[in-house]
């Protein structure tokens, strides 16, 4: 069988799972099923309403912190350091070895620094006139 290369004009997420699908079965084949968990820890207000918080999710023994926000009003009331401390306490709960994120260099790298993480990789002109950094945190 011969393949031959195709670009959509609009992927879809059809299109995603075929590339996934193969790399899932190749992952699980070398590394086995990961043990994955989304994880959520949000900031409500009085009325209710989620207004921030932490996402994301534990798999392979590790905990990957996808988004953490913060409304600027609230920023400075270490919020953002309650948020990191329940996400870590769910890590442990879930037997993850370390926690790992990124950020740019606009954003909070000497926050999670503070917090014991350390820089294990940066992508310079990422994106234009900034870089992001990879930070990760060992918690055995």
């Amino acid at each position: 069988m011969t393949l031959h290369l195709t670009v959509p004009d609009t992927p879809t997420d059809q299109h995603r799972m075929a590339v996934l699908d193969p790399l899932r079965s190749y992952n699980i084949a070398k590394a086995g099923e990961p043990r994955s968990a989304p994880v959520a820890v949000l900031l409500t207000d009085e009325a209710g309403n989620h207004v921030g918080g932490l996402w994301g999710k534990c798999a392979y023994d590790w905990m990957f912190v996808e988004y953490l926000a913060v409304p600027e009003a609230h920023r400075g009331s270490d919020y953002g350091t309650a948020l990191m401390q329940r996400a870590e306490a769910i890590a442990r709960e879930h037997g993850c070895v370390g926690i790992w994120l990124d950020t740019f260099s606009f954003q909070a790298r000497g926050f999670y620094e503070k917090l014991g993480f350390e820089l294990f990789g940066t992508l310079d002109a990422f994106p234009p006139g900034h870089q992001r950094f990879f930070l990760q945190k060992r918690l055995r």
